[in-house]
């Protein structure tokens, strides 16, 4: 292998006791980030640890790097078929392997022309590395240039050597001392000393080594058992977990070898990227399987449900397979890309889940933009599914209107269609069919006729054609959004990356048609307010019930409903709440919009506390007492700011283990201490008299 990697290849080579474990895990990780820079070599025994001098009953593991590209600058020529090899000599994580290949790329040697106390420490990624300096004389340059770079190669991985030069006035140290070195997060001091061999500075920085790995596994130590005495039932919950992985059979397995013949062989090949040890991965896998399952019971037979698990092919997820793959490196995960034949790969946005994902899928059965020839085709597109699996949806649909395929206009219009397949059904109209629907609909020629799924009515929205398909899609984008929408959990995160101020109105579910005519008339009044910079929306408790603890955080309480307030500002933090007892009407709401842009509308808070009038000049000064009488989240939120997590419990300590003791007496809390353990008795830090005016069903949070 290194005769192979030999000039091409460095190899990390990593050796585990077995398989699965946590030290397994840390380089398989390692390996998929760096796999495309390193050859990486997994071993659990074999006679190659005899070459490495590593004991085969060895409980630790090991990590070697294998200098085998061709380097430049001070590092001595290979002349043999062996490649240098430098060992890792702190634990095997993931972040001490990431150190330590950091470490790797490292100048063997540097060449410095100021003193040593002038040199800064070393910068990120190096900052928790020694420096040792070496100094050189003009007469004697090219030998201590080989014997800084023997050194170096013997501190590789343990210190940065640097080698300074004499010449240079700006060096003040004095000739007695032919070395200094500086030791990391201790202080910027540099100490001298005077070498009589290369072997004094090796132990010298070995031994200060060996403390900080001592220190470190005293540490580790102490939290194995800690670890040692988590409840057995959460390690029966991760074993029980991992065993009802979801299972994959059932789908295409998409690897670095099949993946172009698999693509060419089906029209839409629907492919999530995804790796076993992410939660969200795994979780996301399920839905997919869903979906698949769902497809394959409505017969749809024309989409091949496939998966790629990026641990194993790390080539194809970075997108480095010898033959071009039409998309980019995979950096998040999971990812849902559609994929067609001799086209580009389309990446989906939506939810994670599988109703959404489903939707997704079926929209882009549709061809984009769907060539349409006759005004019946058209009235056809606008008020028909393409498929029955969407005829539950209410879809957004666009329209472009052309005189020939070559007026201007046509080719933005089909690069935008094409690029919102899957979220928008679009259409096609051109010749003379779509002259006579335009001179039915009043717009003239070309046009794109915009039908957003929140109008209730058929009159459309007309949008001369655009400049660019950028210019097209915001167009588009914006026309889709209702004047006022509905937050949902799907919609939150598109809303929010608009980068607006949220003019969020609550309302309570609706017992009757009354009830629900009344929230649709407040929801149409704020239509009528004027919001240049504010995104105007609502919420419905019963449908997203998850609005009701963000209506909490925000005020502290539960106010009565409908509730008004503004929140998510750009350029601060505070919420106000629209006063409770004024009727919401577009001209009151305008008003209290333009008290608050000119500092005169006090912040949520400030409402608060005049409930608890005996608390308001103490609620920066007593936050405490006010948690006994308000509760937590009051004054959480006392200064009207989100976001403030460093007030202290409403108790001095809440021994909740205790409580669960009581309730599950087979807890782990109720076993002995292990030898050497000294036993906490907890009723030494419980509050003797808690409070009287807290109700008892009041929880604070640790």
């Amino acid at each position: 292998m290194e005769r192979s990697a030999r000039g091409k290849k460095d190899i990390v080579l990593g050796y585990v006791r077995s398989l699965g474990t946590q030290d397994h895990r840390s380089l398989m990780e390692t390996a998929y980030v760096y796999g495309s820079k390193y050859q990486f070599v997994l071993l659990t025994g074999g006679p190659v640890l005899k070459q490495l001098e590593v004991n085969g009953s060895s409980p630790s593991s090991r990590v070697w790097f294998l200098h085998c590209r061709a380097h430049g600058g001070f590092m001595t020529p290979m002349t043999s078929e062996r490649c240098l090899l430098t060992r890792m000599r702190k634990t095997l994580s993931t972040l001490n392997l990431h150190s330590f290949l950091q470490l790797m790329e490292a100048p063997l040697v540097s060449e410095v022309y100021a003193d040593p106390s002038s040199v800064p420490p070393p910068q990120f990624p190096y900052q928790l590395i020694p420096q040792v300096f070496l100094f050189s004389h003009p007469a004697t340059e090219h030998l201590d240039l080989n014997t800084a770079s023997a050194l170096a190669w013997r501190l590789r991985g343990v210190a940065l050597l640097l080698l300074v030069h004499r010449e240079s006035p700006a060096v003040k140290t004095s000739e007695e001392f032919n070395a200094a070195y500086r030791l990391p997060e201790k202080s910027s001091e540099v100490r001298y000393l005077t070498l009589h061999s290369l072997d004094d500075m090796l132990e010298l920085l070995t031994d200060t080594e060996e403390e900080e790995e001592e220190e470190e596994e005293e540490e580790e130590n102490e939290e194995g058992l800690h670890f040692e005495r988590l409840d057995d039932e959460i390690a029966a919950s991760v074993f029980e977990k991992r065993a009802n992985q979801p299972e994959t059979d059932s789908i295409n397995q998409l690897t670095s070898d099949n993946f172009h013949t698999e693509v060419a062989q089906s029209y839409h090949t629907v492919a999530l990227f995804y790796l076993k040890w992410d939660a969200v991965s795994m979780e996301f896998l399920s839905s997919f399987l869903n979906v698949a399952k769902r497809l394959s019971d409505s017969e749809v037979n024309n989409v091949q449900m496939s998966v790629v698990d990026c641990g194993e092919w790390t080539d194809l997820c970075a997108a480095q397979l010898g033959t071009p793959v039409p998309f980019q490196p995979i950096t998040s995960f999971p990812s849902v890309l559609l994929l067609r034949p001799q086209q580009p790969a389309q990446l989906y946005r939506g939810m994670l889940g599988s109703e959404a994902l489903h939707r997704f899928i079926m929209m882009s059965l549709t061809a984009s933009p769907m060539l349409l020839s006759t005004q019946e085709e058209v009235t056809s597109f606008l008020q028909e599914a393409p498929h029955p699996e969407l005829a539950g949806y209410r879809l957004d649909r666009i329209l472009g209107l052309f005189r020939t395929s070559t007026e201007t206009g046509f080719s933005i219009f089909t690069e935008a269609a094409k690029s919102l397949r899957g979220e928008v059904l679009s259409g096609l109209l051109t010749g003379e069919p779509a002259q006579e629907w335009a001179a039915e609909q009043d717009v003239h020629l070309p046009v794109v006729m915009l039908f957003p799924s929140w109008r209730t009515d058929a009159r459309p929205s007309a949008q001369l054609t655009s400049s660019s398909v950028k210019e097209l899609l915001t167009h588009i984008n914006t026309a889709r959004i209702h004047p006022v929408p509905e937050l949902t959990v799907e919609n939150l995160p598109f809303f929010l990356s608009l980068g607006k101020a949220l003019l969020l109105l609550f309302v309570g579910e609706e017992e009757d048609e009354f009830g629900w005519r009344q929230s649709q008339a407040l929801v149409e009044e704020l239509r009528g307010v004027k919001t240049d910079h504010y995104l105007t929306c609502w919420i419905h408790l019963g449908r997203t019930p998850a609005g009701m603890s963000v209506l909490g955080s925000y005020l502290g309480s539960m106010p009565p409903l409908p509730a008004l307030v503004l929140t998510h500002l750009p350029t601060r933090d505070e919420v106000y709440q629209f006063p409770p007892n004024t009727p919401i009407v577009a001209s009151s709401v305008q008003r209290w919009l333009q008290e608050v842009q000119d500092g005169s509308e006090p912040p949520a808070a400030w409402r608060l506390s005049q409930r608890f009038p005996s608390f308001t000049h103490r609620l920066g000064e007593d936050l405490s007492t006010c948690a006994e009488a308000c509760g937590n989240d009051a004054v959480i939120k006392a200064k009207g700011t989100l976001g403030e997590d460093s007030w202290p419990p409403a108790f001095d300590f809440y021994d909740f283990l205790k409580v669960m003791d009581l309730q599950e007496p087979d807890s782990t809390e109720q076993k002995p201490p292990l030898d050497g353990e000294e036993e906490v008795n907890v009723e030494e830090h419980l509050v003797a008299e808690p409070p009287t005016d807290i109700d008892p069903k009041f929880h604070s949070e640790l």
